[in-house]
């Protein structure tokens, strides 16, 4: 077994989502989740499927998301894996929604941070074994950055 780290790309103003399920149906359903989720959504899926073909399959409404997830699955090369990304929401608006779907596994990740996907590769293929998100801690929280992280949620209306 080898052990790899993939870095995915997530376009300016998007985040992106990171998850396992367990079969084909998952692209129909993701798309239906995310256009039933958020009015005005902007995204692009793509699904590794692991048996038959091992095609990629890829969903959206926008053609630059849908061309940079497909991307991000070729880079993992991860069967029975997706990503999501997203514009004009946040994760949070489809994530539990995502988690409900019956082929879906697991979420790895719901981020616009940096994200590198730490890779197993066996005789066999690929898989996901975890991911790094974000940088590392450089301190603790103290006043000034207590008020900018209640008040970005008031901004973004998460918090009244």
């Amino acid at each position: 077994m080898e052990l790899l780290v993939e870095k995915l790309e997530i376009p300016e103003g998007a985040n992106l989502i990171l998850g396992q399920s367990h079969f084909i149906k998952t692209v129909e359903d993701l798309y239906e989740i995310m256009v039933a989720s958020v009015p005005g959504i902007k995204f692009g899926l793509a699904f590794s499927e692991s048996s038959g073909d091992c095609l990629i399959r890829v969903e959206g409404n926008d053609p630059e998301l849908m061309i940079a997830a497909a991307e991000n699955a070729r880079r993992l090369a991860a069967g029975h894996t997706f990503n999501i990304l997203l514009k004009d929401a946040f994760p949070i608006n489809v994530l539990n929604a995502i988690k409900l779907c019956p082929e879906v596994c697991r979420i790895f990740c719901a981020t616009a941070n940096p994200v590198e996907a730490i890779l197993a590769q066996t005789g066999q293929g690929r898989g996901i074994l975890g991911v790094v998100d974000g940088l590392s801690p450089k301190g603790v929280e103290e006043d000034p950055g207590r008020t900018w992280r209640r008040d970005i949620l008031r901004q973004f209306g998460y918090k009244k």
